[in-house]
């Protein structure tokens, strides 16, 4: 099925990528929220050339597009796939140092400066025995997530061009800025990509096929008091960050929160306190897989917000809800070829097909919703936005056999 004398890339090109600090900024105004991205981005461009996508090109906002044409006299619809180059805020993405454990034979893997990617808290380890696997050398993050997605479908490009034999409709590649700060889509020309359907290639074990995310929503919250001179503000002043204090202690401590909830349960987080006397804010993200239930989270933290201004007689409130994201499986049930195929190709590839609902968004939940139905596919990398982030060698050379096979699929369902 696949040539035995080709010398996959995936892996140079990756171990070449994680040398670029690509960090995002949820700070910034700007699009993209760090110039530092388009470095690597302009690099794609040429890489892009290099392999015989002659169209390849960087837009003003700094996505990275491309186009393979078909090599097939059917009519297929014309998929896409999109990766990121930005990585995580949390955690520096610079001066990245990648090591490779060759042939992990189980246990603990200790990087080079203590830390200690654990066995026991990495249940995916073990069906890694005989693998080669990257890591970190404990310092930064890796940038698995998503440079090796970027690698795979690089790969996968021009192993599709140096075996013509393998039949396939017109394929549209995008690399997005600034995934991690929630804004990948925010200038996505969906018509000029010009797809009819995409996959992202940005999740994790070997086997994941995901179709299904939280809905999400944001909610800003202004406690307004009265600010008056310490000295003088007995009776007077009304203190907002004790309101805001007041109001955190009425959240739920057994539920309704990320640290107690797990599956398909939502729940209210508060990820942002800033403020002073007059004014504080706390930010909030919304978390479920209703939408439904996204309103009644809402409902409930007004009313926790209204119980809190009452306790402060003379206070007041703003409260902005901000819509995020829908779960892309209102979108994606309209269109069930689009997993079948993926799980076409696992099959052919002897994948077990790992089918979840992913506790958190991708590009893919918002392209779904401007046009572009985009269901997420793994990439093979762990621990995501952690210096303990890893990936196996093997499992990002299965991540390209699966891009590749998929328009093979998509060509002979046609």
């Amino acid at each position: 099925m696949f040539d035995s004398n080709y010398q996959f890339t995936c892996v140079d090109r990756f171990l070449k990528y994680v040398k670029y600090d690509t960090q995002s900024d949820e700070e910034s105004e700007t699009f993209p929220s760090d110039p530092k991205q388009l470095e690597l981005s302009k690099d794609l461009v040429k890489e892009l050339k290099e392999i015989g996508l002659e169209d390849a090109h960087m837009d003003d906002f700094g996505y990275v597009m491309a186009t393979l044409p078909s090599n097939t006299e059917k009519d297929v619809p014309v998929i896409g796939f999109v990766s990121h180059v930005d990585t995580a805020p949390a955690v520096t993405g610079k001066n990245v140092n990648p090591k490779i454990v060759k042939n992990y034979q189980g246990g603990d893997i200790t990087l080079e400066n203590g830390k200690v990617i654990g066995a026991d808290n990495n249940p995916e380890l073990k069906d890694m025995i005989g693998l080669d696997i990257i890591t970190t050398d404990g310092t930064t993050l890796l940038g698995a997530d998503d440079k090796a997605g970027i690698a795979e479908i690089m790969d996968a490009m021009n192993y599709l061009i140096q075996h013509p034999e393998v039949k396939h409709g017109t394929i549209k590649i995008c690399f997005t800025p600034d995934e991690e700060v929630g804004r990948g889509t925010e200038h996505f020309d969906v018509e000029k990509f010009g797809a009819k359907y995409a996959y992202t290639i940005d999740g994790g074990t070997r086997g994941e096929v995901e179709t299904e995310t939280f809905s999400a929503d944001a909610v800003n919250i202004d406690f307004i008091g009265k600010n008056v001179h310490p000295g003088y503000a007995k009776g007077k002043m009304i203190n907002s960050m004790k309101m805001a204090s007041h109001f955190i202690e009425l959240l739920p401590k057994d539920r309704l929160s990320p640290e107690t909830t797990e599956g398909r349960e939502g729940y209210v987080h508060p990820i942002q306190i800033n403020g002073n006397e007059e004014k504080t804010t706390i930010k909030f993200i919304i978390r479920d897989f209703i939408d439904a239930k996204l309103k009644e989270y809402e409902d409930f933290l007004r009313e926790l917000v209204k119980k809190t201004v009452e306790a402060f007689p003379g206070s007041n409130y703003n409260f902005e809800i901000i819509e995020q994201y829908r779960n892309m499986k209102n979108i994606l049930n309209q269109h069930p070829e689009i997993e079948a195929n993926a799980l076409e190709a696992l099959k052919r590839l002897n994948i077990t097909p790992i089918q979840s609902a992913i506790r958190g968004g991708t590009d893919g939940s918002k392209l779904s919703f401007m046009g572009l139905p985009t269901p997420n596919l793994f990439a093979g990398g762990h621990n995501f936005h952690a210096v303990t982030e890893y990936v196996a060698i093997q499992d990002m050379e299965m991540a390209t056999k699966m891009i590749v096979e998929l328009c093979r699929v998509w060509e002979e369902k046609a």
